[in-house]
């Protein structure tokens, strides 16, 4: 309705009208007067800001806009026209059918001005249609209009399924942290999501570093809430709560992100929860459990995984291949070399075996035949694709084409969709995971090492100083794997590994164990060693291994003669040059051509560097030794931690430090968390803090995001916000992700009334200090 009053003009009537038609319900006004119209606008501005009626001022020249609302200055007369909110929210339902989404937001922004928030059909339509866009800009408008709601007290405005819509939606386009925060936001509304929904939500969240970690501390706080029996299941009250216990696929999705991610501590928190809220195990999880062990060094938790995985059916041969490429990384890990070399010639016994087998011949062509049809990707999802799940997976852009609409999304009351997705994440998770297998392979079903577990094993072999062990283990393993080559098996291809670097004491020490076990082998390796030494001036090791040659019946050409001529020349040692040379011309050797001398040194090159060994060696002589005992205190740390035994930790962390041993941040991270576990134990985490930092400046320990997390949490937990912040600090100097909203929920739930008043008039600098520390956390968690 309209209604039109003249009134006077006046001096002062310009303002009286901006007072009348902001705060009275006129629907129009005309004004007779063609002077201020500038102030007239700028006079009604603070008015219409407290009015709950919307006024536009039309015109057609010098326009202008206040909080929403439209001015245009006119000759003659203003007009000032009120609006109807349902009029509004219907505007902005037809906005949305034609995708004019700027429009539909414009309008919301008025509706709010007028009488905040619109009825619920529209604020969920409005919602969804963000969300239907997949665009960042629009899921952001979506997520700060649910803020804005919780924060406004009209969570009854928003509808569980729209809240899960918004989250996927959210974590399908790579916004890890609002995803995250929305599903937070849903359960603490007691809108418990099934875990079929929910764990669609951590698929897409745990395909980015952020994601994944995040997505291990939502399933922590929601496998809480279940941990041993809390929830009755029998009480039909609790269905929905139960319905949103995290299974088997949320844990593996979980711990695949974090292993692809590296937080293998985080991961080791969710096995220790799956026990106590009892989570069975699936042949995914098994090998998923398996590589966690492996990456933290539990070795005794693998042998005890042995027999589950012997025993589990079904398991394919990537898996097994996974399995033992974890336990043998786990012996080397712990410098257990005859456990590493056993299981090798293990391998190798049971492939000769199988070769020749009638049976093993069969089953090598049944073999091949599974290998052709066979995709590595989730054992128990047959019908993904593994190569487009990587390819998601590496364009950062997971499975954007298979979008659904809300309206297919509410149709889903099971929410089957969103558990399809969700396993076909986890199996590109896992083909991921199946990539960093490198110790083991399978050849028509049979287990197999590769050559980069010899090069491991030689490494060890040769920084232990057991060379005799080495060629044992080299010569016993040619034997089993193919007929012995004298110039081309494994042991002389070390050899000359050894040579090239330098490592001439190991090289003869090898092949001087070779000549002993009764192995013959050719002229070559001597004749590479002689010229080693040689060049390096080592007169009498040159005779000693002349020597070895001779009683070993081998022939040297002429190069090596020459070459031992020309080392006596150069020492002055004229008698003995001439003694050779009288020696090579009664041997009748014929002498090498240079085109002979260039193909035998090609052949001796491609020999040398066509293999993996040469250049691991050469890693291994440039890099720093395996301190093994650090992984052996580690583990005896963690078991006392574990059991809260933490007077036991600190005599073992004292005694690693007296044998030499140097923690690391896996030492540290056991100790902070035991710490945690039995609370009050501030001061000593304290002290830990500044050994760290400590070690940090003298031997550059490295810090990781999960050790510094766990600090951080005892410090806030504990009020010591000054070291809080230096923990902030340092986090945030090494680009680590920091969940703040967890710390701001754990402020509110410990600190809420800490220095919320005025501050005293009179206060010590130290008191000065810990108010500001107080002050500075909580405007880094948004608090302020």
């Amino acid at each position: 309705m309209l209604a039109i009053r003249k009134l006077k003009t006046g001096p002062d009537f310009p303002f009286v009208l901006c007072v009348m038609v902001a705060n009275c319900n006129y629907g129009t006004a005309q004004v007779f007067n063609n002077r201020s119209v500038q102030f007239i606008a700028k006079s009604v501005s603070p008015y219409l800001a407290n009015s709950c009626s919307q006024a536009f001022l039309l015109g057609s020249e010098n326009k202008f806009t206040f909080q929403g609302r439209y001015f245009s200055s006119v000759a003659e007369r203003i007009l000032v026209q009120a609006r109807d909110p349902a009029k509004v929210s219907l505007e902005i339902l037809n906005a949305i059918s034609a995708n004019q989404l700027d429009y539909s937001w414009k309008l919301f922004e008025q509706h709010m001005h007028m009488e905040g928030f619109p009825r619920k059909s529209v604020v969920s339509k409005l919602v969804t249609s963000y969300v239907d866009s997949l665009d960042k800009q629009w899921l952001g408008r979506a997520y700060e209009l649910v803020e804005r709601a919780i924060e406004e007290g009209k969570q009854d405005l928003l509808e569980k399924e729209v809240l899960i819509y918004l989250s996927f939606g959210l974590a399908k386009a790579g916004l890890p942290v609002p995803a995250s925060t929305i599903l937070r936001k849903i359960i603490d509304m007691e809108h418990f999501p099934p875990v079929t929904a929910w764990s669609a939500v951590l698929a897409h969240m745990s395909q980015t570093a952020d994601g994944s970690y995040l997505a291990a501390e939502l399933i922590l706080e929601i496998g809480y809430l279940f941990q041993n029996n809390r929830v009755d299941p029998r009480k039909k009250s609790n269905a929905p709560l139960i319905a949103m216990k995290p299974n088997t696929a949320a844990f593996s999705i979980a711990l695949a992100g974090c292993l692809l991610f590296e937080t293998s501590r985080k991961a080791e928190q969710l096995l220790d929860m799956m026990p106590r809220i009892g989570v069975k195990t699936d042949s995914n999880l098994l090998i998923i459990m398996a590589s966690v062990y492996e990456t933290n060094g539990r070795r005794e938790e693998l042998k005890k995984l042995q027999r589950h995985i012997e025993e589990a059916p079904n398991l394919t041969d990537l898996q097994f291949r996974q399995f033992y490429n974890c336990l043998l990384t786990c012996h080397l890990k712990f410098g257990d070399l005859d456990s590493a070399s056993n299981m090798v010639l293990e391998m190798l016994r049971k492939a000769k075996e199988a070769r020749n087998s009638l049976a093993g011949a069969k089953f090598m062509i049944n073999a091949t035949e599974i290998d052709h049809n066979y995709s590595p990707g989730l054992a128990s999802v047959p019908s993904f694709n593994n190569s487009k799940g990587l390819d998601s997976l590496e364009n950062n852009r997971p499975l954007r084409n298979a979008v659904f609409s809300y309206e297919e999304f509410s149709k889903d009351r099971n929410f089957s969709k969103l558990q399809a997705e969700s396993n076909i994440v986890l199996g590109s998770l896992l083909a991921k995971l199946q990539t960093q297998v490198d110790l083991i392979t399978t050849k028509h079903g049979i287990l197999q090492p590769t050559e980069t577990i010899y090069v491991k094993l030689v490494k060890a072999f040769l920084e232990a100083g057991k060379t005799k062990d080495l060629a044992d283990f080299l010569l016993k393993a040619e034997r089993e794997d193919s007929p012995f080559s004298n110039d081309n098996s494994t042991l002389v291809r070390v050899i000359n590994s050894c040579i090239s670097l330098g490592w001439l004491d190991q090289a003869h020490d090898l092949l001087d164990e070779m000549r002993l076990a009764g192995v013959r082998t050719g002229s070559s390796v001597y004749a590479s060693l002689l010229k080693a030494y040689c060049r390096a001036n080592r007169a009498a090791d040159v005779k000693s291994l002349l020597r070895d040659a001779r009683k070993a019946g081998i022939q040297l050409d002429s190069s090596s003669y020459e070459a031992m001529i020309q080392s006596r020349v150069l020492q002055q040692d004229t008698q003995g040059a001439l003694q050779l040379f009288k020696e090579m011309k009664g041997a009748r050797i014929p002498k090498v051509t240079q085109q002979n001398s260039c193909m035998l040194a090609k052949s001796g090159a491609e020999s040398d560097k066509a293999e993996l060994m040469t250049e691991l060696l050469q890693e291994i002589k440039e890099g720093q030794r395996v301190d093994y005992g650090v992984h052996d205190w580690n583990n005896v740390i963690h078991f006392f931690c574990k059991k809260r035994l933490m007077q036991d930790a600190e005599k073992a962390l004292k005694k690693m430090r007296s044998l030499g041993h140097f923690p690391n941040a896996q030492t540290f991270h056991s100790m902070v968390t035991g710490y945690a576990a039995i609370g009050g134990k501030y001061q000593e985490v304290t002290e830990l803090w500044g050994e760290m930092k400590a070690l940090a400046s003298s031997i550059s320990m490295k810090f990781d995001q999960e050790l510094l997390d766990s600090v951080l949490y005892t410090f806030v937990r504990g009020g010591f916000f000054v070291r809080a912040n230096e923990v902030v600090a340092m986090m945030e100097k090494g680009n680590m992700f920091v969940d703040k909203y967890k710390y701001r929920m754990l402020f509110l739930k410990y600190h809420k009334t800490l220095y919320k008043g005025k501050s005293p008039k009179f206060q010590t600098e130290s008191q000065l200090n810990k108010r500001e520390a107080v002050l500075a956390f909580k405007r880094w968690i948004g608090l302020t």
